[in-house]
């Protein structure tokens, strides 16, 4: 038994036509909308969903603005969800509903638990090259004018409580990954899966709320196409292109009108039973091997804080 992934998240928002132009220019795709909200999707069904801030319908919010009220994971099948119900019952709120199981976790998040929705879905990222081992024969390297998100690969939440919500997590079959000891925890959602599907961080102001959500893509291609035209559609790099040296993943954050950032990534560690957590001190260098500040211009193809390239001559060349 173990939960598969995230099957759907909520946002409450205060601008619905900003969110719509956003989460399409994202990639996704939109599958129904009305005047209280929409609903969109990723390329194998993993659900967003964007609502208005006051509707009724959603959990209480954990922080004030835009920003995420509910994510629901999925598991295999009916035998998985009773055999959570005890441990979702120990949580605030427990409620069953439409064949699943809801509940408020330690940290204010809205939490469910339902048979998983999203597809099979058959696509591959490009091989790589690398030393000794030929993953791309006789084929280029993608470029990609867009990305269409796989599905919801993670989230990360701020919190004042980080051992009680550690505590409920591991109590319905998350592992622990990494950590930074008394301050954060990279958690998946079985023993066998990418690094984390879930990061809690106790930051020293030890307050609760959103810190992005991460979409995932095919590989480190997609992230700069999809990247490059997010900014070409004049939305905001917060940091990237970068890599995570925790993870391995590449990634490229941007400002999101429905609340904190959003990620693009690829190409993280994969991790089994046989994986044991490492411990790490907090900074920079932890953080991010390398990113680029202010973020890549999708039309100019450069740094927007580095200098133009207005001669035609590579930046490597000597001037």
């Amino acid at each position: 038994m173990s939960i598969l992934g995230i099957d759907r998240i909520t946002y409450g928002v205060e601008d619905l036509a900003a969110c719509r132009r956003f989460f399409l220019d994202w990639g996704l795709k939109l599958v129904r909308e009305d005047g209280a909200g929409q609903d969109f999707e990723t390329l194998n069904g993993c659900e967003v969903w964007v609502r208005l801030a006051d509707d009724p319908a959603l959990p209480p919010a954990f922080e004030d603005g835009p920003t995420l009220r509910q994510v629901i994971w999925g598991v295999d099948d009916i035998a998985d969800l009773t055999a959570l119900r005890a441990p979702m019952q120990k949580a605030g709120s427990f409620y069953e509903a439409d064949g699943a199981l809801f509940a408020i976790d330690p940290n204010g998040m809205g939490v469910g638990l339902r048979v998983s929705r999203k597809r099979p879905l058959q696509v591959k990222g490009a091989g790589t090259n690398a030393w000794g081992h030929v993953g791309r024969l006789d084929t280029p390297g993608p470029v990609y004018d867009r990305a269409e998100p796989v599905e919801v690969g993670h989230v990360v939440f701020f919190t004042n409580a980080l051992e009680a919500a550690t505590a409920f997590y591991q109590s319905i079959g998350f592992h622990l990954s990494d950590r930074y000891p008394g301050r954060g925890h990279f958690m998946r959602c079985a023993a066998r899966g990418g690094h984390h599907d879930l990061f809690l961080l106790q930051t020293p102001e030890a307050r609760r709320g959103l810190n992005h959500i991460a979409f995932t893509v095919r590989d480190i291609h997609e992230v700069f196409g999809g990247g490059l035209h997010i900014s070409r559609c004049g939305w905001e790099t917060q940091l990237g292109p970068g890599r995570h040296p925790i993870s391995s993943a590449y990634f490229w954050y941007f400002k999101n009108p429905a609340g904190a950032l959003v990620e693009y990534y690829a190409d993280e560690d994969e991790l089994t039973e046989n994986w044991r957590p490492r411990d790490f001190e907090p900074g920079p260098t932890v953080f991010a091997e390398w990113a680029v500040a202010g973020g890549i211009d999708g039309n100019t193809r450069r740094q927007k804080s580095g200098p133009p390239a207005t001669d035609g001559r590579f930046l490597t060349e000597k001037r």
